[in-house]
């Protein structure tokens, strides 16, 4: 990166329509954050209020992106490590003497501002990956890159869980979008989802019937793969002969017997030895695979039993249950997003209007202006006013992929899909448990959600990407 292409004359470049847009959402945010925080009726502005505070850190949010433009895009690169070493230091100072705001200790106060110390650690990670992916040697084929690349997420994640503060931790799966586009294989993405997968049917169905369905699942997989049907018939009509065997064979002996469940376990397990050997002679790797596939979502259905009922806190148990339609505590538990879905159903097509929203107004919703600040767009601005939103988003992050897909250098297009991946990500699971779609993780939606420290982080964030998509623009001229 060289001066000739830094600082003020890469302006020309710049995309004003993605900067149109992110400032149009900063400005419907405020606009919400203030129909939920001022008193009714409305007379004069009221300095200290949250929605004065909010157009503070707007105005210096403004400023230090202006601030970016003009700066040179080589101080990104050039100090993406010194970032990082840094907010790493902060988390774990955070640890120490950190603020605790609803059970979570992930604040740091200077004075009468608070920063919440998380938020900087999302910018500084995304600036440290670029970095070393961006690197002349690296490969995602090496197994050292790939464990140094794991360390550089896995080491702010694991400081933020002991801060209490699961949702932050939860957005490094972001990462996963860009190492997608950076080649990483699919399958991962497909084991990934089948892990989600298995934990909700581990909910919702019986121990029995979830393992009866994945031993036939894993039988038709290796059908199709193999072609060798009526094996795979052999196997599963053994499987159930050996469970019978060992069920009603325990109740003649011993009286009481295994249930069908571990009777069911032993079976398969004991065909899998005789599959094991069939696989060796044949010498049928994909068939291991498969036995190893079977085993292991053996092992993690009672994982999940052991977390589910010996780790997770009873909130976080509640939560669970409640979206998966298991239990329901309107008074409890579910209360926030059950007066959010009321708050978004009352508004209809059209809303209600613009501070005339009853569950806003007499505040309903707890914590209306942060985490479930979607709810207010819902009811006094409608169903148009919600795909206004959620189209404003769909289209920033679009413009951010294609600001990404259009570089030459490997740090800046890095870069940008971090970006973008972590804005869709807060987007998807804000709005997500705003409607009781996801659960309530505790993470704010971007330029909505009351905060100083979210705001300008997501701010500096897009407007670094802003000047990098300029100057990658101005160099390949």
């Amino acid at each position: 990166m060289t001066d000739k292409y830094s600082g003020i004359n890469s302006k020309a470049g710049i995309d004003w329509t993605s900067v149109f847009i992110f400032i149009a959402l900063m400005f419907i945010g405020w606009i919400n954050i203030f129909a939920t925080t001022c008193d009714l009726p409305f007379t004069s502005f009221e300095f200290g209020s949250k929605y004065c505070m909010q157009l503070l850190w707007m105005g210096l949010s403004l400023f230090v992106g202006m601030l970016i433009l003009l700066s040179s895009d080589k101080y990104y690169y050039i100090y993406s490590y010194p970032a990082y070493v840094g907010a790493l230091l902060l988390l774990i100072l955070t640890l120490f003497v950190g603020r605790t705001v609803n059970g979570s200790r992930s604040w740091l106060s200077f004075g009468p501002v608070a920063i919440q110390t998380a938020e900087l650690m999302k910018l500084a990670a995304c600036l440290a990956v670029a970095r070393y992916m961006s690197e002349y040697n690296f490969s995602l084929k090496r197994p050292r890159n790939v464990m140094v690349l794991c360390g550089l997420l896995l080491l702010p994640i694991m400081i933020i869980l002991l801060q209490n503060d699961t949702g932050s931790a939860i957005v490094y799966c972001s990462f996963m979008f860009m190492l997608y586009r950076e080649g990483v294989n699919g399958w991962i993405y497909i084991l990934g989802f089948s892990i989600i997968g298995l934990f909700v049917l581990s909910f919702l169905l019986q121990p029995a019937v979830l393992l009866i369905s994945l031993l036939v699942l894993y039988t038709i997989a290796c059908g199709l793969i193999y072609g060798r049907w009526r094996q795979c018939a052999i196997y599963l009509a053994g499987t159930m002969f050996v469970t019978g065997i060992l069920f009603f064979g325990s109740l003649l002996i011993f009286g009481t017997g295994l249930s069908f469940y571990h009777s069911l376990i032993g079976g398969s397990l004991l065909s899998l030895i005789v599959v094991g050997i069939y696989a060796y002679r044949e010498k049928l790797q994909g068939l291991f695979l498969a036995m190893i596939a079977f085993v292991g979502s053996i092992i993690y259905m009672h994982l999940i039993e052991y977390v589910f009922n010996n780790i997770l806190q009873t909130h976080q148990q509640k939560r669970i249950l409640d979206l998966l339609g298991l239990e329901s505590d309107l008074k409890g538990w579910g209360y926030n997003v059950h007066q959010s879905k009321i708050a978004i159903g009352s508004g209809g097509f059209t809303g209600k209007g613009f501070l005339q929203g009853t569950q806003t107004n007499y505040g309903f919703v707890p914590e209306q202006s942060t985490d479930f600040i979607f709810c207010t767009v819902g009811e006094e601005f409608g169903l148009w006013g919600t795909w206004l939103v959620v189209g404003l988003f769909g289209w920033l992050i679009i413009r951010l992929i294609n600001m990404g897909e259009r570089q030459q250098e490997t740090f800046n297009r890095i870069y940008c899909y971090c970006a973008a991946g972590i804005i869709l990500f807060h987007v998807v699971i804000n709005i997500g448990m705003t409607l009781g779609l996801l659960p309530v993780i505790g993470i704010p939606l971007p330029l909505f959600s009351y905060g100083g420290s979210s705001l300008l982080v997501f701010t500096v964030m897009f407007f670094i990407a802003v000047k990098l998509d300029a100057s990658g623009r101005i160099k390949s001229f």
